[in-house]
């Protein structure tokens, strides 16, 4: 179940304690266009969500279930986590309540499908039943972008996934008391850390996945893209002191001996990253259309 969507994420974590919450990255540009087969659920019902509903979404061997606002499921249906910025870019053209309304949808599907085919699925639904219409604009524009700090080398916090634990292996809770954290493969996981810190985390995914995270902290006045040269996929973990967080002046921890460490300098020392200002293509998905659905 997802609990944070989007925005300013390092200010939601303080305001929310810290709590731990599984965050989906943003797709490479390459599949942003509508060029994947169309794949559609069986069953599906939608109706506007009755008020205190949990938000967030569930994916159960053939049944998705959710309650998000229409962007939440934009932001599923396309693996999406987008800068504020981006969010404005993406819904210029609709009405507010695309941001604002929640809508309960129960689908189910025939066999087993994959995470990436329930993503299409989710497409289709919101084709036909919220008569969506996307497209993606590329620009060249000002970001910030990730290089290495030392050429051929990543920091001691950022290794390759083949010399950590397979994702098929099951792991006792808690994972990071056996070294291995987080348990769950190809999320970002953000959770609280000593001292009003932030340990962030992830198994099994791409470099793009870490800067498309960074982005969404909304920390860096750029979008942050990928230019390491690195390919394939990587366990890492991530542990800085968001600004506004701050750990109280007790009897053994005082003010003046707690140490931040930023964002930066947790990139360069933690995983070997250094930022550079630079431009490059940057892809956005425009929402071009989208109307209430009639329940069902």
């Amino acid at each position: 179940m997802r609990k944070l969507r989007s925005g300013p994420l390092v200010a939601a974590l303080i305001e929310l304690g810290l709590a731990i919450s599984h965050l989906q990255s943003q797709t490479p540009s390459d599949r942003l266009a509508e060029t994947a087969p169309r794949l559609s659920f069986d069953a599906a019902s939608i109706r506007q969500s009755k008020p205190g509903a949990s938000a967030g979404e569930r994916l159960e061997n053939n049944r998705f279930t959710a309650n998000l606002t229409l962007l939440g499921y934009v932001e599923f249906a396309w693996n999406l986590m987008p800068t504020r910025d981006q969010t404005t870019a993406m819904l210029a053209f609709v009405p507010k309540w695309v941001s604002t309304d929640n809508f309960e949808i129960q689908a189910v599907a025939q066999g087993n499908p994959t995470k990436d085919q329930m993503r299409l699925m989710v497409r289709s639904l919101l084709a036909d039943r919220f008569r969506l219409r996307v497209h993606t604009v590329t620009e060249e524009t000002a970001v910030i972008a990730f290089m290495l700090d030392k050429p051929g080398a990543t920091g001691p916090k950022l290794r390759p996934h083949s010399e950590g634990q397979p994702c098929e292996v099951h792991l006792a809770s808690p994972a990071h008391a056996v070294g291995v954290f987080p348990p769950a493969c190809e999320e970002l996981l953000a959770t609280a850390a000593p001292l009003g810190a932030v340990l962030v985390a992830a198994r099994d995914v791409p470099i793009t996945q870490i800067a498309t995270f960074v982005s969404a902290l909304g920390i860096m006045t750029r979008p942050v893209v990928d230019q390491t040269g690195l390919s394939g996929r990587f366990d890492f973990t991530l542990e800085f002191t968001p600004e506004r967080k701050r750990p109280p002046a007790t009897q053994n921890v005082q003010a003046d001996d707690f140490r931040v460490t930023t964002l930066q300098e947790a990139l360069q020392e933690q995983l070997g990253l250094k930022l550079k200002a630079t431009r490059a293509p940057l892809d956005t998905l425009i929402v071009d259309r989208a109307e209430q659905p009639s329940e069902n």
